[in-house]
């Protein structure tokens, strides 16, 4: 007689990177909540996203006013993954700069933290390295 196999394992999330380390569940969802890193404001609560690897180029860091201007930026790759609007508990976008809006603290205004492209409505992406987390 065979010994049974073992059960098969449950779909693997994404690999968290060392920098997130802490930050993502087995499940590969938000293991805190996800604050502004300037005045601490809380943007999503814990189990609200799923982490995301993509290559998004964000603005530099500064008030909503001057993140639509333009100029400069960084490239980003790991992010929080939001695909209902209404699971942020505070935020705001800029104007539509082309086809995205940036995603900013609706308290002061910091930003961008994320980025929102008009033509995906389902998915709006929050810069692990723009947000602290508790």
């Amino acid at each position: 007689m065979e010994p049974a196999a073992p059960p098969p394992s449950p779909p693997a999330a994404p690999a968290a990177a060392p920098g997130s380390a802490g930050l993502v569940c087995a499940q590969g969802r938000n293991l805190r909540a996800v604050l502004c890193q300037r005045c601490g404001s809380r943007v999503l609560l814990p189990g609200a996203a799923t982490f995301a690897r993509r290559e998004l180029l964000l603005p530099a860091m500064r008030k909503k006013a001057a993140a639509a201007a333009g100029g400069g930026g960084d490239v980003l790759r790991e992010h929080w993954l939001v695909r209902d609007m209404f699971s942020f508990e505070n935020v705001g976008f800029t104007r539509d700069v082309g086809n995205v809006k940036f995603l900013v603290c609706a308290d002061c205004e910091a930003g961008p933290i994320g980025w929102h492209c008009l033509d995906d409505k389902d998915s709006f992406y929050v810069a692990l390295e723009r947000v602290a987390h508790e």
